[in-house]
């Protein structure tokens, strides 16, 4: 398993800076390093050199891959088509190219996503280093296993309960009539089958996503005051979507001790900018990410002896927050990011009895 690492902030020059020395860092520890970008010219410029959509080695233990998202949805249509032949007996989608799908919203990031996941799972990488947006769409990206969950979890549970799903369940005469009718090659585990295989798929995800040793997030800036206040903001979306926020990284010449306490309790690592294509002092700056992660506040923890829920939201206030609850899941809205919880077994079914902001902690009791 890999150390997935991603970056946050308004610049994608300042990002890029660093998302790159990270992986030159790395890879000069001996990992074997993978370095990740979206289809964008910064990275390219910087390296100097044309990227691919297949991983090529730059330099020893690190290698490069731009993610083209025509290209990656081309590489996993066909597997979308297979899926769909277990099921229908006159497949719908045989005849649709997956350069079409490219254009919706957000596929490109899903797609990114995927990626990142099979190079995880390939065993050739220590670390991924991703170099997205750096905005709310990469938090959205890497909240996508969570969301999904919510999803299949919602829908699967309402037609279970239906009317049409009971019947479907019981009646030896609609199930004949669904195949026919519809086309549909119908077992009792149909339903259950894949949908049991994506929550397994997405609970992978959703763990990998829990631990800092696994997947964190770096905000970086250059101590702008309105570059501060952005990252702030995206530090308090990222611990709504259960994102760890390691530290900080201010490419600056000199140390702010103010912009410090904005940050607390992350560490604030102060590097030097990029001169004359010197890549040296920058890679030699680089903090130790994982130890940094693994000292950062825990996006959520869960006391069940105490009855509460605490959630660490630094850059809101409880005039951003909106609590709502429903069945065994308790569900938080902050800023532009969704949060929800699925409560473990002593706590599901028991009502919201308070909720606090205390030092940057939502604190729901139960």
């Amino acid at each position: 398993m890999s150390l997935i690492l991603t970056f946050l902030g308004e610049s994608s020059i300042a990002r890029s800076k660093i998302a790159i020395a990270a992986a030159k860092s790395l890879a000069s520890q001996g990992k074997r390093v993978l370095l990740a970008g979206l289809a964008e010219p910064i990275l390219p410029i910087l390296l100097d050199q044309p990227l691919a959509p297949d991983p090529q080695e730059i330099a020893p233990n690190l290698a490069v891959v731009q993610f083209q998202a025509s290209v990656l949805l081309e590489r996993n249509w066909d597997e979308v088509k297979k899926l769909e032949a277990q099921y229908l007996k006159t497949p719908i989608i045989k005849d649709v190219y997956g350069q079409e799908l490219v254009v919706l919203p957000g596929m490109d990031h899903a797609l990114a996503l995927n990626a990142i996941r099979e190079y995880d799972a390939s065993g050739k990488y220590d670390a991924i280093v991703y170099n997205g947006t750096g905005d709310s769409l990469t938090l959205r990206m890497f909240s996508l296993p969570e969301s999904l969950s919510w999803y299949v979890r919602r829908f699967r549970q309402l037609i279970v309960n239906s009317d049409l799903g009971k019947s479907i369940a019981e009646s030896p005469l609609v199930q004949p009539l669904i195949s026919s009718f519809f086309n549909f090659n119908w077992t009792a585990d149909n339903f259950a089958q894949p949908t049991n295989q994506v929550n397994n798929f997405l609970d992978k995800g959703k763990a990998a996503l829990a631990d800092p040793q696994r997947v964190a997030a770096f905000l970086v800036t250059t101590g702008d005051p309105l570059e501060v206040t952005s990252i702030r903001y995206l530090w308090g979306s990222a611990q709504q979507v259960g994102l760890t926020v390691g530290g900080v990284i201010q490419i600056s010449s000199q140390p702010n001790t103010n912009f410090s306490e904005e940050f607390t309790p992350l560490n604030v690592s102060v590097v030097p900018d990029l001169t004359n294509g010197d890549w040296q002092p920058l890679i030699d700056a680089m903090p130790n990410f994982v130890e940094q992660a693994m000292q950062a506040p825990t996006p959520i923890a869960i006391d069940v002896h105490n009855r509460q829920v605490r959630l660490f939201l630094p850059g809101f206030d409880k005039k951003q927050v909106k609590l709502t609850q429903y069945g065994p899941e308790v569900t938080i809205e902050a800023g532009d990011q969704r949060r929800n919880i699925f409560l473990p077994p002593a706590l599901s079914g028991k009502p919201v009895t308070g909720a606090k902001f205390q030092n940057n902690y939502l604190i729901i009791s139960f």
